[in-house]
């Protein structure tokens, strides 16, 4: 019965091809996901930004406020964002997170002050006024400096105005610091693209409170509008207009080199194993384009597996119209013999002299014989092709059987006879048994068997004195069924059996020039 893979759904590589290109083709758009964190990082940045140019202006501040006469500071407070109260150092930290913090209105308006705050902050106010516009045309950061009360000193069209009622103003003028995400206010529409990121629409707020000891003296209050590549990316929509474009380009051109490389030739192997399994032996040549080097491997090995199936195929026949014809001889021979002798029962007694009856009876013993050596060959031979190729062996055992079971032989081994060779003692018995048997049937005495090693291979020449085997016949003796002995029981099976069976354990045996006897080099791979 067939082995067949158990029926299931499975995917074509077509389908799987198809799938990894969408995927790298996705991969930019997936990308998109996690752009929040790359704008969450911006925001983080910004913020990182203002506190670090707030702790400048705030430095200046206090400088300046503490040179001024009956100066009026905030109440007292306490550092609660300090973590070691020992240490000289006040850092503070960016807080924003754009994925989950609130992101409130707009800033609120700036309200008419309750009190105009006084000569001397409105002076420090007017000094720090010159610093946060210059610092304004790098950073494009916008700053309200405010007095201890939340009136702005600082800060062109709102100055004179409160911004206390802000949250995060109102945390600072308690001493701690505060910053919060706020709707930007636009005076342009945005472009399109915009509306897939969050951050283009907000805007980072930071209140730095300015201490005198350890009272409040003011607040720095900057904002700044995140930076954001989609600005870029609509700037540049055309560029990435033509790289999608040039990626799609690049995923076919990939897709229908795969096809061409790969599904095309595996598709071309499918149909030539459908054309080999309909008997056509056009079939058995090699594919037109291969495509990568993995499926010329697979193609090739399986042209030459079904050349061999066809060679077996043929040699199944040729071997069965051989046995036919072997057989039919002496079966026919049998067959006469016996109706003879029936025909000379029945008749007249006397008819068949009793010379005449011995010899036909001779003669079916002798065909019957014959039929049992070679039905012997012909399990031989099959044993041969399915013997197991394992194990090991050297020709020392082997010269130890042959002279037990050949003792009219001199046999002999010289050169390295101690190599051990591919294959298991029983198998080297069969192999150069037959060859012994051959020697002793042309009438030789001597047997010797000369072992050389030559790279990974070993090298035996069998050589007897015989009558050697003449050189007409030489191209067919290891043929099934060839022999010239036939009268005297050669079946022309041993030689096939041993040319059989060195082949499964990838050996080889030719015939070799010889000016006496017979020589055959047999050659067989050395034991692992």
């Amino acid at each position: 019965m067939t082995a067949r893979a158990r029926a299931k759904w499975r995917p074509t590589l077509g389908m799987i091809v198809f799938a990894v290109l969408t995927t790298v083709m996705a991969l930019p758009l997936v990308g998109l996901v996690f752009f929040r964190l790359y704008e969450n990082e911006l925001v983080r940045q910004t913020e990182t930004e203002l506190i670090g140019q707030s702790a400048v202006l705030a430095a200046i501040f206090t400088q300046e406020a503490e040179a001024l006469p009956n100066t009026v500071l905030g109440a007292p407070i306490v550092h609660e964002h300090i973590d070691l109260p020992d240490s000289p150092y006040r850092p503070v930290t960016a807080t924003l997170d754009l994925s989950d913090a609130e992101v409130l209105g707009r800033r609120p308006d700036a309200a008419p002050a309750p009190l105009p705050p006084s000569s001397e902050f409105l002076a420090v106010g007017a000094q720090l006024q010159e610093i946060a516009l210059r610092t304004q045309i790098v950073t494009l950061a916008g700053f309200r400096i405010l007095d201890p009360q939340g009136v702005v000193i600082a800060g062109r069209e709102e100055r004179g105005l409160s911004l206390a009622h802000i949250d995060e103003v109102a945390e600072a003028l308690k001493g701690r610091y505060r910053s919060a995400l706020r709707m930007r206010a636009v005076d342009q529409p945005s472009p399109p693209l915009y509306s897939l990121s969050r951050g283009t629409q907000v805007r980072v707020f930071a209140a730095m409170p300015v201490f005198v000891g350890d009272r409040v003296a003011g607040v720095i209050y900057a904002s700044r509008t995140p930076n954001n590549i989609l600005r870029s990316v609509y700037g540049e929509r055309r560029k990435f207009v033509i790289a999608g474009l040039t990626l799609l380009g690049a995923t076919l051109a990939i897709g229908f080199l795969f096809s061409r490389i790969i599904t095309g030739p595996i598709h071309a192997l499918v149909a030539r194993t459908v054309e080999i399994g309909r008997g056509n032996r056009a079939a058995l040549r090699p594919l037109a384009h291969h495509g990568t080097r993995e499926i010329a491997l697979l193609a090739g090995s399986f042209i030459e597996m079904a050349e061999r199936l066809h060679e077996r195929s043929d040699y199944i026949a040729t071997f069965a119209a051989h046995v036919s014809h072997e057989l039919k001889s002496p079966l026919t021979a049998i067959r006469g013999a016996a109706e003879l002798l029936a025909d000379e029962a029945g008749a007249v007694p006397g008819s068949m002299s009793q010379a005449e009856r011995t010899r036909f009876l001779q003669n079916i013993i002798t065909d019957t014989k014959r039929l049992t050596a070679m039905l012997h060959r012909l399990r031989e031979l099959s044993r041969a092709e399915s013997q197991p190729t394992d194990g090991k062996t050297s020709l020392v055992p082997i010269v130890e059987a042959l002279r037990r079971s050949f003792p009219m032989l001199s046999v002999r081994a010289d050169g390295r006879s101690g190599e051990a060779v591919a294959m298991s003692a029983e198998n080297a018995i069969i192999v150069f048994s037959h060859l012994a048997d051959n020697s002793v049937r042309h009438h030789a005495t001597e047997l010797v068997l000369h072992v050389s090693r030559q790279a990974d291979e070993v090298r035996i020449e069998v050589r007897d004195n015989g009558n050697g085997i003449p050189r007409a016949v030489r191209d067919k003796i290891f043929d099934a069924f060839f022999t010239t002995r036939r009268e005297h029981g050669g079946t022309g099976m041993g030689l096939a059996i041993v040319a059989a069976l060195l082949r499964a354990h990838h050996g080889s045996i030719r015939m070799l020039e010889a000016t006496q006897g017979a020589v055959f080099e047999v050659r067989l791979p050395t034991a692992p």
